[in-house]
């Protein structure tokens, strides 16, 4: 506790005062200046709860940590086991997977969208020296081109359940796989209705984390697509930062947002902490 008490002075103090200012600013119709503020009680949150863009927002956190999960419990787990085995491929899928994970997530976000730019993006290049200009086209400039490509970007960063997996799988029994192995069972039947299974434990950590993490995309999003065009692809930390830097009395508004979100989040943590307890008994 000697230890601890600084440690729990200082993030108690941070965070708690941090949402104290955001709760007390969020009833506020204030500028960035915080003078004349003007007490308009709950309307920023009404307002926020009713504006149709923020509720695309939070939409567009819940598909794309969707579609995550989905990449993570397929793409994440089928890598993880060919690592696990030693395939020869090893080092490939590591610089492929993993490395995007290990890089400033800033960074690979802005490569990504460079290389889907209309004048000189590498992809559009590439279609035109392959003979294939026709199908050149503003990937970022349109809606659906532009959700697509934060959902491909989305699978090359499964760096972390692929960790995940991997760590868990060394820790089952070999004697089952062994067995199993024995009485004829292929590798597709092992990895389907035995290893998945038994990593039950890990795929309930994999979705609740990876449900967390996208409310903390807002690099992943913003420095690729921009949450363009027109809000298409806006998660809320995009859309909080949108309102943020926009002229005018809008912190109380911003700050009323971020409360909302973290509410959301604070419930996600909260179920994953009970999921994680249940599963350790």
């Amino acid at each position: 506790m000697v230890f601890l008490v600084p440690l729990l002075l200082f993030y108690g103090t941070y965070f708690g005062y941090g949402f104290w200012f955001l709760a007390g600013t969020s009833t506020k119709q204030v500028s960035l200046s915080f003078v004349d503020a003007i007490d308009v009680g709950w309307n920023n949150y009404v307002l926020t709860l009713t504006d149709p863009l923020f509720m695309r927002a939070l939409l567009n956190n819940l598909v794309f940590a969707g579609f995550s999960i989905l990449a993570s419990l397929t793409v994440g787990f089928i890598v993880a086991m060919l690592l696990a085995v030693g395939v020869r491929l090893k080092r490939t899928l590591y610089v492929i997977f993993l490395l995007p994970s290990l890089l400033p997530l800033a960074l690979f976000a802005t490569v990504f969208g460079r290389m889907l730019g209309t004048q000189y993006g590498a992809l559009n290049e590439t279609l035109s020296a392959v003979g294939l200009g026709s199908l050149r086209q503003d990937w970022l400039g349109q809606a659906p081109t532009a959700y697509a490509a934060v959902c491909v970007l989305l699978v090359y960063l499964v760096g972390l359940p692929i960790m995940y997996y991997h760590a868990d799988v060394e820790a089952i029994d070999l004697s089952v796989i062994e067995s199993a192995i024995m009485d004829g069972a292929g590798p597709w039947r092992i990895f389907r209705t035995m290893l998945f299974p038994l990593l039950k434990t890990t795929h309930r950590t994999v979705i609740l984390a990876v449900l967390l993490s996208s409310f903390r995309a807002f690099d992943v999003v913003w420095f690729s697509t921009g949450g363009g065009p027109s809000g298409a692809t806006a998660i809320t930390g995009t859309y909080l930062y949108g309102k943020t830097v926009a002229a005018g009395p809008v912190i109380g508004y911003t700050s009323a947002t971020a409360v909302i979100t973290l509410l959301i989040a604070l419930v996600i943590s909260v179920i994953q902490i009970v999921v994680q307890r249940r599963s350790e008994r």
